[in-house]
């Protein structure tokens, strides 16, 4: 399970490094495409191929179902790290989540995301925690 919110820099290669944290779960080859409201998902290669699974099943008549694959599948690159422990953010990703040089790196259950550190503050930023929490009781919890 990914947690934690963790701040970094990208280099001046565009490398960023893998919160310590994380590395285990994440492991040496995982998957990063675009994401929700401008941010990166990342996922592990476990995850990766689970979300496979599922959308193999997926009608290539339903149209709407199919851009959706298209659009997370087209934007996927896959990454590895460094001996260093960094991996190399295409800068197609890059440009798309806005990150120029501070990100945060958020684990949010199954999967990483990360964004600009603009955004992320930005989307942050909530006074009634509460009332953002009461929106999971649509699932149960």
């Amino acid at each position: 399970m990914f947690l934690g919110e963790y701040r970094h820099q990208i280099d001046a290669k565009n490398r960023l490094r893998v919160p310590a944290k994380l590395k285990s779960e994440l492991g040496d080859k995982f998957v990063i495409t675009k994401g929700s409201n401008g941010c990166l998902f990342v996922f592990n290669s476990r995850m990766m191929e689970n979300l496979y699974s599922k959308l193999q099943n997926v009608p290539i008549s339903d149209v709407q179902a199919q851009r959706s694959i298209r659009m997370l599948f087209s934007a996927a690159s896959e990454a590895e790290n460094d001996d260093q422990g960094r991996f190399l953010l295409p800068q197609n990703l890059k440009a798309f989540a806005g990150i120029s040089k501070n990100v945060v790196i958020i684990g949010a259950g199954t999967h990483l995301e990360i964004w600009s550190e603009e955004n992320w503050d930005k989307y942050n930023s909530y006074d009634n925690f509460d009332a953002v929490l009461s929106e999971l009781g649509k699932f149960g919890v």
